[in-house]
């Protein structure tokens, strides 16, 4: 007669993730112009990833839609795929109703890639909300934006390093990050980083001086003026948050460190709307799912 073995809750729960198929999601769309408007002409998904409807706060130019993944978060095994077509003068506005969550893996990797394809004079605003990578994650993302002459990609990146409201840190884990922008063939921003759970390079001050939150804003595709660089540098900064705005040939760089995520997006916010106007020729309206 033998004893059976018992697991410690957290092996067991290490043992119940390592188990659990990972969700593999796909989701692909494309946007049309026709005559003044902008249609979400195809949506095909597959898995948990799905846009509920095309919106139309600003008129009929503007086509925004809401990504939606209804698990609420990435998990070690999953796997997320989405691509996006806007066609020749077409204008997507893309958005998430909340944080995206990278929990613990349990050892497991676990990716999200994003593809964008955007067409001669068409414009694609990429904004999510802020991504959480939790305390044990093991992730990957990677984002590659293809641009014809004339086409505009403006997007952000918000990412809180463990759950700081819960005094939580980045220990363990790991996040490969992978950008890639070019436009007619030609590279116009290449960045590649890796961030180890508890490494020293997390708090050295060549690194992320100890601030949990980094945040990143591009726009890419046409020559930046001096007034749109000026503008945005004068976005007022909250007290412990770093920051800087930086030109190069065709790609404007907005970036910050804060010690929470809402001074991060506050920031973030206030260089997209004096950015818009300027470069995108469009009032500023901040899509109403940020505000629910």
């Amino acid at each position: 007669m033998s004893a059976g073995i018992r697991l410690a809750p957290g092996a067991a729960r290490v043992v119940e993730e390592a188990a659990r198929p990972g969700w593999q999601a796909r989701l692909a769309l494309g946007f049309e112009r026709r005559g003044e408007r902008t249609l979400l002409a195809r949506c095909e998904h597959l898995g948990p990833l799905r846009v509920q409807k095309a919106l139309y706060p600003e008129g009929p130019a503007v086509c925004q839609a809401i990504i939606l993944h209804p698990p609420g978060g990435i998990a070690g095994g999953d796997g997320l795929d989405i691509s996006l077509v806007a066609g020749p003068g077409a204008h997507a506005q893309l958005t998430t109703p909340g944080a995206g969550k990278w929990y613990r893996s349990g050892g497991r990797r676990a990716s999200q890639s994003v593809h964008l394809r955007v067409d001669a004079q068409a414009i694609v605003e990429w904004l999510p909300q802020e991504t959480i990578v939790f305390d044990g994650a093991e992730a990957a993302m990677q984002t590659r934006i293809e641009l014809a002459a004339g086409a505009l990609y403006c997007g952000w990146e918000i990412l809180c390093l463990g759950r700081t409201a819960s005094g939580e840190r980045f220990a363990h884990g790991r996040l490969d990050l992978s950008t890639r922008i070019e436009q007619g063939g030609r590279p116009l921003w290449v960045e590649r980083g890796g961030l180890r759970g508890g490494s020293p390079w997390l708090d050295a001050a060549a690194g992320l001086g100890g601030l949990p939150v980094s945040a990143t804003l591009l726009l890419a595709g046409r020559t930046v003026e001096p007034e749109w660089l000026a503008a945005c540098r004068a976005v007022p900064l909250a007290a412990g948050l770093r920051a800087g705005v930086t030109a190069l040939p065709g790609v404007l760089v907005a970036r910050c460190l804060a010690p929470a995520s809402e001074p991060a997006k506050e920031w973030l916010l206030g260089v997209w709307q004096r950015l818009r106007p300027l470069a995108l020729l469009r009032a500023a309206v901040p899509p109403r799912i940020w505000s629910t």
